[in-house]
């Protein structure tokens, strides 16, 4: 097991939890052909927040819980501070666990 799967779990845990405190946390998932798109954090089909919720956080999931090959790089951050550059305050806690996040991932095992 990677040594980095307790703070990454414990991370999405944390990004879990700001997305309901938020208010972003939906408990409708979008239709199949919204969660099948092939774009990029899938733009075309889902908002951001959805996107952590029912495509990232699921994949991180899946990884951490078949011991499987983390990404070798995460731009999450980049993308979030477009998507909430309009709602940076509001957005800003966020931001920081998606920082911490790409950090965890990058960091050399």
């Amino acid at each position: 097991m990677d040594k980095r799967f307790p703070k990454i779990a414990d991370q999405l845990l944390l990004i879990e939890r700001e997305l309901r405190v938020l208010g972003w946390w939906k408990e409708v998932p979008p239709s199949d052909e919204s969660l099948s798109s092939r774009e990029p954090f899938c733009v075309d089909t889902l908002d951001f927040d959805q996107w952590l919720q029912w495509i990232f956080l699921p994949r991180m999931k899946i990884i951490l819980e078949q011991d499987l090959p983390l990404p070798t790089a995460s731009g999450i951050l980049e993308m979030a501070e477009m998507v909430y550059a309009s709602r940076i305050r509001e957005a800003r806690y966020l931001l920081v666990l998606l920082k911490d996040f790409d950090r965890l991932i990058t960091e050399s095992v």
